[in-house]
């Protein structure tokens, strides 16, 4: 199994693929802009979305999707979250549903409330058994250095598991199994909606124990709403869930913080837009995580108020005044 297909030529599909080739691996990048493929084959490099990294040379890039199909022993999805959908009911009769799929995608469908491996089983009908997700505190702007980070492989499938453990695990990057595939996947979602609830008080000029509070309290949160679901308690201590939060919310990288420092510098959910043009799946997952903790009971405030402000009905500086309202229990 030495041959992979990651599927997205972005900044972290592009950082997936230069992990697996220091694995030992061969790699198969498919992606949509023509561009991006001829300058990955032709010069190694993916200026638009890594620049500054050269790339190995077992990468190569496709635009061609059957051929990314019929390329390795596994497909590594690494696509925006909210395009999975689409992406899936396109490619329904020509996908290798005899391969392992390694999702590596963190957020909840808008529409539908499903997380990423659901939607998988759902549409290309696809055993769960067969299905792994790496997730953690993985920046690709940190990771494509080569800079030491831990990830969490987790399957219900402890043989997905080891592979993508034997496959991805490189001297810099380390990846630890798990057999939470629910609570890693809630965890690298919610997460986004912390993240931008720390910048929205960042960008509002708010300090330290302002950004301490919302990311303690939201990784209770997180864990309640985990919980809810059957998770795995200390998952939610782990890379998948403190540690990817605490990335999310600490680093200037991250699309989630940064959007939310432009909403509260701003207040306004379309200069926040103009600002930060990638997608920023905390900003559509909000209110999908906001419904799935409300159906197990779980009080989740501070995704409640970023929900509203994504929504336009809250604005940042209300937000903070409701935080600091909300009912005094005991915290654990």
């Amino acid at each position: 199994m030495s041959k992979l297909a990651v599927l997205g030529s972005g900044a972290w599909g592009t950082t997936l693929a230069q992990v697996l080739c220091d694995a030992g691996k061969e790699v198969l990048i498919w992606g949509r802009n023509a561009d991006v493929v001829a300058e990955i084959n032709n010069s190694k490099t993916n200026s638009k979305f890594l620049p500054g990294i050269k790339l190995p040379d077992k990468v190569r890039a496709t635009t061609d999707i059957n051929e990314a199909f019929n390329y390795g022993s596994a497909i590594v999805l690494a696509i925006p979250a909210q395009s999975l959908r689409e992406n899936l009911v396109a490619w329904k009769g020509a996908f290798p549903t005899h391969l392992p799929v390694l999702s590596t995608l963190k957020g909840i469908e808008a529409d539908t409330q499903k997380r990423m491996t659901e939607l998988v089983t759902e549409i290309l009908g696809i055993p769960s058994d067969q299905i792994g997700l790496i997730t953690g505190p993985n920046l690709a702007g940190e990771l494509s250095l080569r800079q030491p980070a831990g990830a969490v492989a987790a399957s219900t499938n402890s043989k997905i598991s080891d592979y993508m453990i034997e496959a991805f695990t490189t001297p810099y990057f380390r990846v630890y199994p798990s057999n939470d595939l629910i609570g890693c996947e809630l965890a690298g979602a919610a997460k986004s909606v912390i993240a931008l609830a720390v910048g929205m008080a960042i960008g509002l000029e708010l300090g330290e124990n302002t950004q301490a509070m919302i990311i303690t309290r939201g990784l209770s949160e997180v864990a309640r709403f985990g919980n809810g679901y059957g998770a795995e308690p200390l998952t939610f201590l782990g890379l998948a869930g403190m540690g990817d939060l605490v990335a999310s919310c600490g680093s200037g990288l991250s699309r989630n913080r940064t959007f939310g420092e432009a909403l509260g510098r701003s207040g306004s959910m379309a200069t926040a837009r103009l600002e930060v043009a990638k997608t920023v799946e905390g900003v559509a997952s909000a209110a999908a995580i906001q419904e799935l903790a409300h159906r197990v009971g779980v009080e989740v405030p501070i995704i409640e108020v970023v929900s509203d402000v994504v929504r336009d009905r809250l604005t940042p500086k209300d937000a903070m005044a409701r935080l600091m309202s909300v009912s005094m229990r005991a915290e654990i």
